[in-house]
């Protein structure tokens, strides 16, 4: 059973919810007191409720979840249609206490009308927390995949400035290796000229020492020729 400040909280409420205001729709909430569509599993607005209204609140809810998937506009949904059915719940506990609208049996229905307002908020605070975590799952699912590819762009880029390091070392060893062969063919080629100077020299002193055997040789052929006498005038 409610307590009294329930009750008294709630005619409060109902003062400030979307129920009737005209004698036609006092009429129809009146007959519909037994088919309040509160525990109907298709959400509907009802005749004496206004439609508008309905849609401005979920374009509000809209709004301030922009949701992003299927799933999160249902849920956005849900929380419009829960919402709607806790304050439909409050309007019709006001009409408990109008004696030319009330049901037959108020304090029955009043009881019935408690139960589905806290069903509903129940729900709405069911479907908000069930959106959250939906963010929040989502939005960790987000930074793990932020963090995984800055994960493995500082992979990629260790690899490359590791890559690059090999390239620098690679042309380093290069260099090296072609200033040593550099070095060694000019040694090389300063041995053949060295080689070359010291065949030439030994070939002018061979010359020169055939030049002087020649000579030698000349000069005593030409001392073992006999003089011949000359002839007088």
């Amino acid at each position: 059973m409610s307590t009294l400040a329930q009750v008294t909280a709630n005619q409060v409420n109902a003062q400030h919810s979307t129920g009737p205001r005209t004698s036609e729709g006092k009429a129809a909430s009146a007959r519909n007191h037994l088919s309040h569509g509160l525990s109907g599993s298709q959400f509907t607005v009802l005749d004496w409720e206004d439609q508008h209204a309905f849609d401005e609140l979920l374009q509000s809810l809209d709004l301030e979840h922009q949701p992003a998937t299927p799933t999160e506009q249902i849920l956005v949904r849900k929380l419009a249609e829960h919402y709607w059915l806790t304050q439909r719940a409050i309007t019709l506990q006001n009409s408990c206490f109008q004696p030319e609208i009330a049901p037959d049996d108020p304090e029955k229905q009043l009881a019935l009308y408690l139960r589905y307002q806290t069903t509903h908020d129940r729900a709405f605070h069911k479907s908000l927390a069930q959106l959250l975590k939906l963010r929040a799952e989502k939005r960790k699912a987000e930074i793990g995949f932020e963090s995984q590819q800055r994960k493995l762009a500082q992979q990629e880029e260790r690899a490359r400035r590791r890559q690059a390091y090999e390239e620098r070392q690679a042309a380093d060893h290069a260099r090296r290796e072609a200033a040593e062969k550099r070095k060694q063919d000019m040694h090389h080629w300063d041995l053949l000229f060295r080689q070359a100077e010291m065949d030439h020299q030994i070939s002018k002193t061979n010359m020169l020492q055939m030049d002087r055997i020649a000579a030698e040789l000349r000069a005593e052929e030409a001392a073992e020729r006999p003089i011949r006498p000359q002839k007088a005038a």
